[in-house]
């Protein structure tokens, strides 16, 4: 596994391949107050690519073209959450998209636990660390701890999509759960919008 850092964008002629695994690292979970500081990538070879986002940065050209591109599916866990953090940073709209915490929650009804963590422990069985969650990620230099700890959130995505994908396939939801992925981007405009608590399809 070899962790790449870049700031401000990917650097020109990166190819990722066809999926690729994101994810991001913010000051908080507020994206209005909490600003973006780092997306982390990765085509499931074992290698990731990080990208450290400056403070004010509106543009991200290379980065932004691979999530608008059509061909590109961009696999997430907890998606909501990433799309709408690049979507208010770069004004780009991230489809289509896998989540797998969506896929977790469609299929795995047994359990409450759709944490990423669980999820790798449960279906992969691998134990990846948390301690640097909370951690400053809005720092000038950040640390090769903080590095590892975003590596690991993107590397194993791959992976746990095929698991998940199996289940969908055994249990007859993956025309269900495609049809989640495909809404996930307009809900994370609609939390953007004013709507993150509020059910526009309740009565």
């Amino acid at each position: 596994m070899a962790n790449h850092l870049y700031h401000g964008d990917l650097p020109d002629g990166l190819d990722l391949g066809s999926i690729v695994a994101i994810d991001c690292e913010t000051m908080g979970l507020n994206p209005y107050r909490d600003r973006l500081c780092l997306i982390q990538m990765s085509g499931g070879d074992g290698n990731v690519h990080l990208v450290q986002v400056a403070r004010g940065q509106k543009a991200a050209p290379n980065l932004c073209r691979m999530l608008a591109d059509p061909k590109v599916l961009k696999l997430f866990h907890f998606g909501r959450f990433d799309i709408a953090a690049l979507h208010h940073a770069f004004g780009v709209t991230t489809a289509p998209v896998y989540c797998t915490k969506i896929a977790s929650r469609l299929v795995r009804t047994f359990t409450d636990r759709h944490g990423l963590k669980y999820l790798l422990q449960d279906l992969l069985e691998i134990d990846i660390s948390k301690h640097q969650q909370m951690s400053d990620w809005g720092a000038e230099t950040l640390t090769e701890a903080q590095l590892d700890y975003a590596a690991s959130d993107v590397l194993y995505l791959h992976r746990l999509k095929a698991a998940l994908d199996a289940m969908l396939a055994r249990e007859g939801r993956t025309g269900l759960a495609q049809s989640c992925f495909d809404f996930l981007p307009t809900r994370a405009l609609l939390d953007l919008t004013g709507y993150p608590e509020i059910d526009i399809f309740a009565h």
